[in-house]
């Protein structure tokens, strides 16, 4: 079952960190050459303070390396200063090299979870879209994803190289000195404990800051997408005050984030400090008992800030790390989402091209029942069937199911029960790219992408210009383009905005025209059609409609006086058949509807 978007987290790390061990493995060899130069990073700076150190017996004249006693002081110390500079330098060689490497695997790591995201929201239902917020889905694919790739790109591999440096760290004090050894890693203890529970809290802290961080993005998409209803309607000032709310819970959701965060790095401090302090003391009465040089001592003073050290650079990625966790939990549960309209494994072909138009797109309903929730049906018992080349209306007062049977046909839902067949085979059989290719669907409200207007009408498939010209001619919206300033290459706004909605209209009917389909429906596609654009392109459709199986939703019924038959639906149920004239002359729900309108006309 998958989470609600406000549940608190509740996978641990490891359990997260594993969900991505699928995209980890695509790249092998930057990953073990990552991992690789962890060993000469990590060695070098282990033995660093152990120079220094020996320095400081040089100069004391206490016992150091054998092969440094035998030359003179000042070519011994020249000797070390040699040995320092190339570790310094295999140390800064490695740390560039391996960063670009772990910076460069975590991108295409967070590009490949953004394009597995995104494929998979684009597969689901359309119910999941009816109920989660635009915004929710942007953050998520955005924001989160993004905070997902700094834990590749900056902190993953820089943690275990902190964890190899820590290890070397803690090998190298105990061979050189047990007692002080004991001392730093004992400090160690309560800051994994401390370092655990603020990042528990600040995990929950943080799940709740992106959550708000949604709820922020969803109104103001909101806001933005439907500015006429809040300017005209006066709205301005109520929905600010409702921004503020969100914003304000945001801002103190962040605070708590802060508080966390600041906790860590404050802690941290205090305890490196102290474990120096307690290295000073312990360090001091073993030199006053002649158990230990100053070399050593100086070296473990050393040690004591390199071994908090990868602690502080974990504590300044802490915010970011417990981010990345959150994006994933977040993002996990995105990826949960199950397909629920999924192609069979062996799909059985259908003939798209080449066949005799006339013959194809026989339409069969089979005792279908539908519902949006368990037992709430929209549609019941229905059984019809349309014959190739046939012209069926739907027509019924609003919630009588007529879009439901469209999106059932066009397999946006499946059938509670019941099945449907196209040219005799039932729709789950066929691939959801051969069924949409088999029919062309028409909405009273087309969607125009960002784009040229010859994009628009092939939608990236490769058409060309003079397939589109024929297609617009066809739809008598080629006057429409050619008057426009680059023709068909002029670029069009978000949504078509730069254009009226029945030029919006025209394209769309060009769209589906350029497509051949065998079946052709249209919910209401004529609606936002003026009427000197509706009489060019009602003349479009005789030739489009011509041997093809059209299925028309119309609210207006003088424009389906025409088609073969009409369906007249009430609560999901199929109460008269007939003609225009044979329902006229029933005196029942059709001709109630057809004198309303008529009188309302």
């Amino acid at each position: 079952m998958t989470p609600s978007p406000a549940a608190p987290p509740s996978d641990n790390d490891w359990r997260l960190l594993l969900r991505l061990l699928p995209y980890v493995k695509r790249y092998p060899k930057e990953l073990a050459a990552a991992l690789v130069l962890l060993i000469p990073v990590a060695f070098s700076g282990a033995v660093q303070p152990l120079i220094i150190g020996q320095a400081v017996s040089l100069l004391r004249e206490e016992p150091a390396w054998g092969f440094l006693d035998a030359m003179p002081l000042d070519r011994a110390l020249h000797t070390l200063v040699i040995i320092l500079a190339v570790t310094i330098v295999i140390r800064l060689l490695f740390l560039g090299l391996q960063g670009f490497i772990v910076q460069k695997m975590g991108q295409e790591i967070t590009a490949d979870v953004r394009q597995d995201l995104f494929e998979h929201v684009t597969s689901l239902s359309v119910n999941f879209f009816h109920r989660t917020p635009v915004g929710r889905l942007v953050t998520r694919i955005t924001s989160d994803v993004e905070a997902l790739g700094e834990v590749f790109a900056s902190g993953a591999i820089g943690v275990v190289s902190d964890i190899v440096s820590i290890l070397a760290i803690i090998v190298t004090i105990f061979w050189v000195q047990w007692q002080l050894a004991l001392l730093l890693v004992g400090m160690l203890v309560p800051v994994t404990v401390l370092i655990i529970y603020f990042q528990q809290q600040y995990r929950k802290a943080n799940y709740q800051a992106r959550e708000e961080l949604s709820r922020l993005n969803s109104q103001l998409q909101e806001n933005v997408a439907g500015i006429n209803v809040v300017q005209l309607f006066r709205r301005e000032e109520l929905n600010s005050r409702s921004f503020r709310r969100v914003n304000e819970k945001y801002r103190r959701a962040v605070d708590k984030t802060i508080f966390h965060d600041s906790a860590v790095s404050a802690t941290l401090e205090w305890i490196s400090l102290v474990a120096i302090a307690g290295v000073l003391g312990l360090g001091g009465w073993l030199i006053l008992r002649d158990n230990l040089e100053f070399g050593v001592l100086a070296a473990f003073i050393l040690y004591g800030q390199r071994l908090f050290n990868p602690l502080r650079q974990f504590a300044d990625k802490f915010t970011m790390f417990q981010s990345g966790f959150t994006a994933i939990e977040r993002i996990g549960e995105l990826m949960e989402e199950p397909v629920e309209i999924k192609d069979q494994a062996v799909i059985t072909p259908i003939e798209i091209n080449g066949a005799l138009r006339g013959s194809h797109g026989e339409i069969c309903f089979e005792n279908v029942w539908f519902g949006y929730k368990p037992d709430e049906y929209v549609l019941k018992n229905l059984n019809f069937t349309i014959k190739p080349g046939e012209k069926v209306a739907l027509v019924g007062p609003t919630g009588a199911g007529k879009s439901s049977i469209i999106r059932l046909l066009c397999r946006l839902h499946d059938p509670s029960r019941g099945r449907i067949l196209v040219d005799g085979i039932d729709i789950r059989e066929l691939s959801q790219q051969q069924l949409r290719r088999f029919i062309g669907v028409i909405l009273q409200d087309s969607f125009l992408f960002a784009g040229d207007v010859k994009r628009n009408i092939t939608l990236g498939e490769e058409y060309s210009l003079e397939e589109v010209q024929r297609a617009a001619q066809l739809t008598s919206v080629d006057r429409l383009i050619e008057e426009l300033p680059q023709g068909y290459h002029t670029q069009l706004r978000e949504r078509g905005s730069n254009l009226s909605g029945g030029q919006k209209q025209l394209l769309a009917f060009a769209r589906v025209a350029i497509r051949e389909p065998y079946v052709l429906v249209m919910d209401e596609a004529t609606a936002s059609l003026d009427v000197r654009t509706e009489a060019d392109i009602q003349a479009a459709l005789l030739h489009l409609l011509q041997d093809r199986t059209s299925i028309i939703i119309a609210h207006r019924l003088s424009t389906i006086r025409n088609v073969d038959r009409i369906f007249v639906l009430k609560h999901g149920e199929i109460v008269e058949t007939g003609n225009h004239d044979q329902l006229l002359d029933l005196k029942g729900l059709y001709a109630s509807l057809y004198q309303l309108q008529m009188l309302g006309g």
